[in-house]
């Protein structure tokens, strides 16, 4: 992140993106809820990468420096809220479960059809309602800084289907995998499995957004077969890679 702007307040508003468009780096000094009504988006900031389907929304606190991606055609939805208003008292990016009845109060507060502020309020003491109750559910990349750990993972971020070992990895890039072991556990918290599983993830999204038949997915990330792929999918988002989350309204 090289320029970044100072936006102070945190706009409530939705935006459509093209695929493959972004939002460089920026802050505000409110609490912002992001959304994809339509398409996957991922935020970045220092700490690491968070991405967002149609089941998910991104919590951004006041303050983080932080840009926006877009995979596929996206309907970018992002709420503004005080630093007062902190529901779940985060104080770092989050990946939150989205149910219908949080999704359509999410896309009902970035329409600009209220016939007074006092509506406006209204839903939005009910969309705070809402996100207390909303779990964390993380798929997230944090940023490796040791450099055999940054080679490592540029390594299976450029092929995400390789299969290779960690001593394999390793050997690439001169260093144990004892010592990796102990690097991801540290540097990402979590194993080498989870962060490899976290990853593939992100990457199947990404294809997902922008068209790729699940099947090809799953090879392409390095699933053994398409069932294996579809099952990690389901556990991990709620529903199959082929089928729309509860609730999607693709005109959102």
């Amino acid at each position: 992140m090289s320029e970044i702007r100072h936006q102070p307040r945190a706009p409530t508003a939705l935006r459509r993106m093209p695929a493959g468009s972004g939002v460089d780096a920026h802050r505000h000094d409110d609490h912002q809820i992001v959304y994809a009504g339509r398409g996957v988006l991922s935020v970045t900031t220092e700490a690491g990468t968070w991405i967002a389907p149609g089941t998910r929304a991104l919590w951004i606190p006041a303050g983080m420096v932080h840009e926006h991606r877009a995979y596929g055609e996206t309907d970018l939805h992002t709420v503004g809220l005080p630093t007062s208003a902190n529901p779940l008292r985060l104080h770092s990016p989050a990946v939150l479960a989205v149910e219908p009845l949080l999704r359509e109060l999410i896309l009902a507060c970035t329409r600009d059809e209220f016939a007074s502020d006092a509506e406006r309020k209204r839903l939005r003491a009910v969309l705070l309602d809402q996100l207390r109750r909303a779990p964390e559910q993380p798929i997230r990349l944090p940023s490796p800084r040791d450099p055999r750990l940054v080679a490592v993972c540029a390594l299976l971020d450029e092929d995400p289907a390789d299969q290779r070992p960690l001593t394999a990895l390793g050997a690439q890039v001169g260093a144990s995998e004892r010592t990796l072991s102990r690097l991801f556990r540290a540097e990402m918290r979590m194993t080498f499995p989870q962060w490899r599983t976290q990853l593939r993830l992100c990457h199947a999204l990404r294809l997902l957004a922008d068209g790729e038949a699940v099947t090809s997915v799953a090879h392409r990330t390095g699933w053994s077969s398409a069932s294996a792929f579809i099952e990690v999918f389901r556990r991990t988002f709620g529903h199959t890679p082929g089928k729309q989350p509860t609730g999607h309204h693709p005109e959102a």
